[in-house]
């Protein structure tokens, strides 16, 4: 499961710097630090970003991923923070 979401991210796709669709793709498809549960960080008002999105999607729904709102990740009982910011479950 990969998460969309514009403030908090495991992986940034840099689109607000306009390099083009191409390489909002490949930064987020081929990203080293996707994985379950990932975050992406992409923008609404970056020039290329609409034009990336399905191109994204379908890259990682190739991969097996699943998009998942970002409500499914969050942990609301029994959990902990790790140094990274990420949630584990459990006490």
């Amino acid at each position: 499961m990969i998460y969309m979401f514009t403030s908090v991210y495991n992986d940034d796709s840099l689109d607000w710097k306009d390099y083009g669709v191409d390489d909002i793709v490949k930064r987020v498809v081929e990203s080293d630090k996707l994985n379950n549960g990932a975050i992406i960080l992409m923008h609404n008002g970056a020039k290329y970003t609409a034009d990336a999105l399905e191109a994204v999607i379908i890259g990682l729904q190739d991969k097996g991923y699943e998009l998942v709102p970002i409500s499914q990740l969050i942990y609301k009982d029994k959990y902990h923070m790790k140094a990274d910011g990420t949630q584990v479950s459990g006490e």
